[in-house]
């Protein structure tokens, strides 16, 4: 699994807009930009963001078919399920 390639605060990110885009879109690299010294975004490409993009819609749709398989039919209304939870 890749990592994360650098850190840029805010104002390094900034100055180097492009030359960031560049490297990530092309060179494939993640770059954190922080703020106050933490991690407040991540760049990926955009083939990174494809990816897990169909990672999600694979664990969705692997949940989706779990819970049609565990469903025995039975019913709650909202009245009774807040009556519960309430």
């Amino acid at each position: 699994m890749k990592s994360i390639h650098s850190r840029l605060s805010s104002r390094e990110f900034r100055a180097t807009l492009s030359d960031v885009v560049g490297r990530v879109a092309y060179g494939g690299e993640r770059v954190a930009v922080t703020r106050n010294g933490k991690v407040a975004a991540v760049l990926i490409s955009k083939q990174d963001l494809e990816t897990l993009e169909r990672l999600e819609m694979d664990a969705d749709v692997r949940a989706y078919r779990e819970a049609r398989a565990a469903d025995d039919g039975e019913r709650v209304s909202l009245e009774e399920l807040e009556a519960e939870i309430g």
